[in-house]
């Protein structure tokens, strides 16, 4: 017999959608690995619940997007039967973080660092007991020695000599005057072939490893390096970079000394600190990236290189990236013919499901202004050009990609990449448009009135 949460139909439902549905069943147990509306957070995702407990390499049944009724009652048995060790794992992951404020450790997303600890803890001790305390510092201690000295504050450090700094300025300088800068046209009808391919389940794109020979990718750079070529993605209402740089060409790096989250400029307008600065505070497993003085050393040649990148299977990435991007039409208003391909259509349609976007369709054609204030019209507006959030993206997770060496050998891993950073980009629209709308409700109830005696 179904689970309660679970459909008795035999329609296929949404992975994402069964996990969201068995992980609220749970009850307010894990709520610290819970976003403000119950479901489970997106690290907790990809973190915990696949890796820890579905195990798709173990269930390959359940590695799909979408699921029968019978893999879909598995999985929400799965994330129901692990309640209590997810409930000792939120436990321990809150005393991990006051017991990191109380050390005044502030490297790295605490997410990243120990969400996969706390539920080796939880699976082993349980929920924290006596001792818990003792075994949280031991925790936090091991990740600090693991990291290597690999974080934001080394680097800081590390650019702070004046020597240093005046040496790597010159360093740049000498890089980027090195450039080899390309006026001309720019190909990128093989793109195309490549994401018609990607799109088809199991089939192999051979013009991938053509376009990495041919150095689709390098022209690319070279040519945006120069000037703005004209026509490079058949479409006239985008740039020519898709808004990696807020500049006509790209300008020369500078060394930086700080960055924050909330105001990093476009990808290729990026100082060094800021380009390093999300490496170390994304990556889960910093010591396996190289040290702080060779990342730095590395960075200099990399920010100066075509398109910020040094591989070429990435650079062409790029390249995919963009004729995918420019293609993307959430709205379903057929404004672009670049969207043809197969991959265009899969990622298109996902997005169309989208109940977020259904409601950001009506808007864009209501003749009434929007109600809110703007809130959602200007989420809306995010939907007309997905291009700029999907290219910020891909470009951070491929540079992400090239400081660990991690070339892309083949389509289906850039497929892998584009539609993953796909995903990504839907699902922080939907998060986002449902903090609105709960902050709109929030203020739209009335003020409960006292009741009279």
């Amino acid at each position: 017999m179904p689970s309660p949460s679970q459909p008795s139909t035999g329609e296929r439902r949404p992975r994402a959608m069964v996990i969201d549905s068995a992980w609220r069943g749970l009850g307010p147990g894990p709520r610290a690995l819970s976003g403000p509306g119950g479901a489970p957070l997106t690290r907790t995702v990809k973190l915990i619940v696949l890796p820890l407990i579905v195990r798709p390499a173990l269930r390959p049944e359940l590695a799909a997007d979408f699921l029968d009724a019978r893999e879909a009652e598995q999985l929400d048995a799965l994330i129901r039967e692990s309640g209590a060790v997810l409930e000792a794992t939120a436990q321990w992951f809150a005393l991990l973080k006051r017991t990191r404020r109380a050390l005044g450790i502030v490297a790295g997303n605490p997410q990243d660092l120990y969400f996969q600890r706390c539920f080796e803890l939880a699976t082993e001790h349980g929920a924290p007991g006596s001792g818990a305390d003792a075994v949280a510092r031991a925790v936090l201690e091991d990740v600090v020695d693991a990291s290597g000295g690999r974080t934001v504050e080394a680097l800081k450090e590390h650019l702070a000599d004046a020597a240093r700094r005046a040496r790597l300025d010159a360093e740049l300088t000498a890089a980027w005057d090195g450039r080899e800068a390309v006026p001309g046209a720019v190909d990128t009808g093989p793109a195309a072939e490549v994401l018609d391919a990607c799109g088809a389940a199991g089939a192999d794109a051979p013009a991938f490893a053509a376009m990495v020979r041919a150095g689709h990718g390098s022209l690319l750079g070279r040519a945006l390096g120069a000037a703005h070529p004209a026509d490079v993605w058949d479409r006239a209402d985008v740039p020519p970079h898709l808004g990696l740089t807020a500049h006509r060409v790209p300008p020369r790096p500078e060394v930086g000394r700080s960055a924050s989250t909330a105001t990093l400029p476009a990808p290729l307008d990026r100082t060094l600190f800021e380009r390093l600065f999300t490496v170390l505070q994304a990556s889960p497993h910093r010591e396996r990236l190289p040290t702080v003085p060779e990342l730095v050393r590395r960075e200099v040649g990399r920010s100066c290189a075509p398109l910020g990148l040094y591989d070429e299977s990435l650079r062409v990435t790029v390249v995919l990236g963009g004729r995918l991007a420019v293609g993307l039409d959430p709205l379903g208003a057929g404004t672009s013919a670049a969207g043809s391909t197969a991959a265009h259509r899969i990622v298109n349609s996902r997005w169309r499901r989208e109940a977020s976007v259904l409601r950001a369709r009506r808007m864009t054609v209501s003749p009434r202004p929007d109600p809110d204030g703007g809130v959602l019209n200007a989420l809306a507006q995010d939907l007309r050009t997905p291009w700029a959030a999907y290219m910020r993206r891909l470009w951070v997770r491929l540079h992400g990609r090239d400081v660990r060496d991690a070339a892309l050998p083949d389509a289906a891993s850039a497929w892998g990449v584009l539609d993953g950073v796909a995903r990504s980009v839907m699902m922080d629209h939907r998060a986002r448009v449902r903090t609105a709308l709960r902050a709109l409700s929030a203020a739209a109830e009335p003020a409960a009135e006292p009741r009279s005696a």
